[in-house]
């Protein structure tokens, strides 16, 4: 499709690996002009510095929200999504921390709820992958690593933004379409976004009496940083051209989802999954 750009062999070694880096750049640009869904509201969107975190609080901020971000260690990723939430007009603080760490994620989420005086928002986001085809080949290492910062991150973060969260708030989670029909490569990773799926739907029922509304996002094959940080260089190449829409999303194309179910245009879900992912079919 001419207006989606070619994607070239590439890789990374590293995870979570850099935007900046990636070719062609990932497009995380709000395709339009904000009407206030989001006005004076503060939302945490971990993993915010890139990929579909960069393009939430691009979308957010200009829709009127203030933007806090907690991040791994991609400084110079960070400090440039910092730059345009700003340019959106609203305000951004970065917070670097390890979230499958109890103490850092709290600490994180109190630093940023102190700093804006509030949270509205919580977006469960951070994650990493590592490509495996054989699972005996998965190191205790690197499952471990896996579900600290898929699954461990979100429950701390989450355990954490209740302390400030007002009734009527909104909690966003990333799951994947891997959750639903499985992935032969990513076998841990896909075990994840499982379990955040299940945690998302239980958290949704224990918090409706406050109406807090709990929703998950399951994307299909979207050009983040994960790819090229996480699959062999031949992989990369022509991702998501096995999808029946044969291309790979771009991170605007996701962050709408986590608008419509962060905003009052949402206020009828809770505990449901949306699936932007080029036209696989899922359970739900």
């Amino acid at each position: 499709m001419s207006n989606h750009p070619e994607i070239p062999a590439q890789t990374q070694e590293s995870m979570p690996a850099a935007e900046h880096r990636m070719d062609p750049a990932p497009d995380f640009r709000p395709r339009h002009p904000g009407v206030g869904k989001l006005k004076g509201k503060v939302a945490i969107i971990t993993g915010g510095d890139s990929g579909i975190g960069r393009a939430v609080a691009a979308l957010f901020a200009r829709e009127g929200a203030d933007i806090g971000i907690i991040y791994l260690n991609e400084d110079r990723d960070a400090e440039d999504t910092a730059r345009i939430v700003e340019e959106e007009g609203t305000n951004c603080k970065l917070v670097r921390a390890d979230i499958g760490q109890r103490d850092q994620a709290f600490d994180a989420v109190n630093q940023i709820a102190a700093h804006f005086g509030g949270l509205d928002i919580l977006v469960n986001n951070a994650a990493q992958q590592f490509h495996e085809p054989d699972l005996r080949n998965i190191s205790e290492e690197q499952l471990r690593q896996t579900f600290d910062s898929n699954v461990m991150g979100y429950f701390f973060c989450t355990q954490a933004a209740l302390d400030h969260l007002p009734d009527g708030a909104a909690i966003v989670n990333t799951a994947s379409v891997n959750a639903f029909k499985g992935n032969a490569h990513l076998v841990d990773y896909s075990s994840t976004r499982g379990a955040i799926t299940a945690f998302a739907r239980s958290i949704a029922t224990q918090l409706v009496e406050r109406n807090i509304r709990v929703n998950t996002v399951a994307p299909g094959p979207i050009w983040t940083p994960f790819i090229p940080g996480s699959m062999p260089a031949d992989m990369v190449e022509g991702f998501g051209e096995q999808v029946p829409m044969a291309r790979a999303g771009q991170p605007w194309e996701v962050a709408t989802s986590y608008l419509f179910l962060a905003s009052d245009d949402g206020s009828y879900f809770t505990g449901q999954t949306l699936h932007p992912n080029g036209g696989i079919i899922v359970g739900s």
